[in-house]
């Protein structure tokens, strides 16, 4: 199935999660259209100091895949450091992400159920 970039949505969220300034949601796929048990896959965009709040996905596992900037994550406290190409799964706990630095923070987000 072709998603031409004319149908693919952008979705600005103020203090996502908790979080500081906003998200910029570029949703590739809409839920509905996604297979199974997947329900996210978007290019997120976090602008110098702004953040998605710590949550937590209930039988989900989200994966984060950096395309350009630095990132500042925790998962389930831990602290960890990301750049462009690196990468990080979280299944049922809590996470949360930074951008850090004076760039753009610009990831791949998926959401798996399950």
């Amino acid at each position: 199935m072709k998603v031409t970039k004319s149908e693919q949505v952008d979705q600005i969220r103020e203090k996502m999660r908790g979080g500081d300034g906003c998200a910029v949601l570029h949703h590739i796929f809409q839920e509905d259209s996604l297979p199974g048990s997947c329900r996210l896959f978007s290019r997120v965009t976090l602008m110098p100091g702004c953040s998605i709040g710590e949550h937590e996905h209930a039988n989900e596992a989200e994966i984060y895949y950096i395309l350009s900037g630095r990132a500042q994550m925790t998962d389930d406290g831990k602290p960890i450091e990301l750049e462009a190409g690196d990468s990080c799964l979280t299944m049922n706990g809590t996470h949360s992400i930074r951008c850090l630095g004076d760039e753009p923070l610009e990831f791949m987000a998926v959401i798996i159920k399950g």
